[in-house]
């Protein structure tokens, strides 16, 4: 198994809130709400928008320019066929925030518990 990526600290983002990270050569969104932490590619696939700039609600976060909606775990999209983006496992360990440095393959993450603090 590949080594985890250190990409913030716990105190770097609080609840409710995004940023954009760096995962090896991804930029990948990342996300602390009341289920836990989670990452996705950072790039809308519509039309490029940083999704760590979209709203967070639900278990969903949805692109600030035309509303694409992808689910936090899964990177599923909410409607329609198609196609979503990557989701990346995230561990928090004491302080530390750390995002598997690939994807996970699609569907998996499914029944995958969510880091909490």
């Amino acid at each position: 198994m590949s080594r985890y990526v250190r990409v913030a600290s716990v105190t770097d983002l609080p609840a409710g809130g995004s940023m954009a990270v760096t995962v090896g050569e991804r930029r990948v969104a990342l996300f602390h709400t009341e289920r836990g932490w989670f990452a996705l590619d950072d790039t809308c696939p519509h039309q490029g928008m940083p999704l760590s700039e979209g709203h967070v609600e639900g278990g969903c976060v949805t692109c600030a320019w035309h509303a694409w909606t992808f689910d936090l775990r899964t990177g599923a999209m909410t409607f329609g066929d198609f196609e979503g983006v990557a989701a990346y496992d995230v561990l928090v360990r004491g302080a530390d925030v750390l995002v598997a440095p690939r994807p996970r393959a699609a569907g998996d993450g499914q029944d995958l518990p969510t880091a909490r603090r």
